[in-house]
């Protein structure tokens, strides 16, 4: 027996335990990319629009910061430059969960001391993890490629980018392996994976920003800062222009390094523990958790004040550019007929910042699903029990919890609309009036996400097991059809299947009550029935 034997049988295991996972991650990645590339040749379609794209974003640090440095005016550099970003952060985190998942969620369920009982080796839950995300991000990576060539894209181009996109899945993968040695809970390794995927996209985007524009000014040149980040080494790929195939060396000699610490680092611990220690808390708990409510904010504070920063940071950001619009769409009419039917006016600057607020509250649904789906977590944990077995009622448990995302759901949607608001107020000389303006076109995005976060409640109310897989779907189809239903022209009926659909363009246009209305009685109406189906049924741990 050695420290590798039960790899194969294990990796089976994880194989099948997330087939259904698995394949939606295979086709989420290239299907995104399918339909920004679809896009992209619709509103780009001439030489003329790509170069003034290309031109524009290299000149405009905040595009390049966010989208990239961009490689020509070819229609594979835009449609990298418009998809990279959300296929590189897709493929991290995607491919972390999946690693923290295999190995530090099943120590602390009690899985792994079960299998261990077996002929397993030290090292075999470790490495069937890491090849069941491998040989998913291959898949990613080739049926990534293959619906860009079927696209009419080159073919050299879209191996490279379906490759240099694979690579930061297994990058962080192996970053996910470290730190589940490093953390004793599931929800800290994903939390220090998290924090690296988030200084990986800081060190790129310093570097793109403080890159030097070529001198036919449709290039960059990324600073040093890009070549210390695996998200900056998949972009030096430059796909479609360079096809730099030597950088992808970088990655696996990243990956070869983080995986074989990984592994050292399982020999010097023991099973069920992490390296740091778990902080003893004071001996005496507060006050504030003598109460359901209390403790429900202890547990959701982090995950609040972590989306509330970025959120600051993403809203200041996207508003200091408001008045870069017209120049960066140019004579594109394409562009600026899209920019208007996203932001509900003929108005650019309040089009933009009218997708921008509705962006937004694509990304706070995100918190609030994830928020509510800790009422999953709670359970599957075995802790809701113990708190059952007390005078707490059920309705009361999860009425705390969903006050918490309601709050937080508020909360963030307002500091989007201020942190937008100081930003472009700042370039243009109203900061009082922007601000209150893109508050209130803010949490005027609150019903939409509410809707969801009640459909989450009559989801982890009805099919517990399913309940986090179909939650997440949901989400991923409101982003699809909110970022690519205006895009790709779907019909009408399609549209309206996202809440998203019903809200008004504000601050394009006047806030209407009644969908508003309308969404906040879809929202409770979910939320009671998902509470009485949840009354109703029995505690579902496995």
């Amino acid at each position: 027996m050695t420290t590798f034997t039960g790899t194969a049988r294990l990796t089976r295991l994880a194989l099948r335990r997330d087939r259904v996972k698995l394949l939606v991650w295979a086709l989420a990645v290239p299907g995104v990319a399918a339909l920004v590339a679809q896009s992209v040749a619709g509103i780009y379609g001439t030489e003329q629009d790509r170069i003034g794209y290309a031109t524009t974003s290299a000149a405009s640090v905040v595009a390049r910061a966010f989208n990239g440095p961009v490689s020509g005016p070819s229609l594979g550099s835009v449609v990298t430059a418009e998809a990279y970003t959300m296929l590189a952060l897709l493929a991290a985190l995607l491919s972390t969960f999946a690693v923290v998942r295999h190995t530090r969620q099943n120590e602390e369920t009690g899985r792994a001391e079960l299998l261990g009982s077996a002929v397993v080796g030290r090292h075999a839950p470790l490495s069937a993890a890491l090849l069941t995300t491998l040989a998913a991000n291959v898949l990613s990576g080739l049926l990534l490629a293959g619906v860009l060539i079927a696209g009419e894209l080159p073919v050299a181009g879209s191996l490279a980018l379906g490759a240099a996109i694979a690579g930061i899945g297994i990058s962080f993968a192996a970053v996910a392996a470290v730190t589940a040695q490093i953390s004793g809970t599931a929800r800290g390794a994903n939390g220090m994976a998290a924090a690296v995927v988030g200084l990986a996209f800081l060190l790129r985007a310093a570097g793109d920003a403080w890159g030097d524009v070529t001198v036919d000014g449709m290039r960059v040149v990324s600073a040093w800062p890009s070549w210390l980040s695996p998200l900056g080494w998949a972009n030096q790929v430059q796909a479609f222009d360079g096809n730099r195939w030597w950088v992808l060396a970088l990655t696996a000699g990243f990956a070869a390094l983080a995986v074989g610490t990984a592994f050292a680092l399982t020999s010097h611990r023991d099973l069920g523990s992490g390296l740091l220690a778990v902080r003893r808390g004071p001996a005496t708990a507060p006050r504030a958790l003598l109460s359901p409510v209390g403790l429900a904010w202890r547990l959701q504070r982090g995950v609040v004040l972590g989306w509330a920063v970025g959120v600051a940071v993403m809203g200041l950001s996207m508003g200091s550019v408001g008045d870069e619009v017209g120049s960066f769409v140019g004579d594109n009419e394409a562009a600026s007929e899209l920019i208007a039917q996203l932001g509900g006016t003929d108005e650019l600057v309040d089009a933009f910042l009218g997708t921008m607020m509705a962006m937004f509250a694509l990304a706070v649904a995100g918190f609030a699903v994830q928020s509510v789906l800790r009422l999953r977590a709670e359970e599957t944990a075995g802790t809701l029990e113990g708190l059952l077995a007390t005078a707490l009622s059920r309705p009361r448990w999860l009425l705390s919890h969903l006050c918490w995302a309601a709050l937080g759901t508020a909360g963030l949607l307002a500091l989007a609309g201020a942190s937008t608001g100081l930003g472009y107020g700042l370039v243009s000389g109203d900061v009082p009036g922007e601000v209150a303006r893109l508050t209130v076109a803010g949490l005027v995005q609150v019903p939409a996400v509410l809707a969801l976060a009640g459909l989450v409640v009559v989801l982890f109310g009805l099919l517990p097991r399913l309940a986090v897989a179909l939650s997440w779907s949901v989400f991923l189809l409101c982003v699809l059809v909110g970022q690519l239903g205006a895009l790709l022209e779907l019909p009408q009926a399609v549209l309206n299947l996202s809440p998203f659909t019903h809200l008004p363009a504000v601050p394009a246009t006047d806030p209407t009550a009644t969908p508003l209305v309308a969404l906040l009685v879809v929202a409770v109406a979910l939320t009671g029935l998902g509470l009485a189906t949840f009354r109703r049924r029995d505690l579902a741990i496995g």
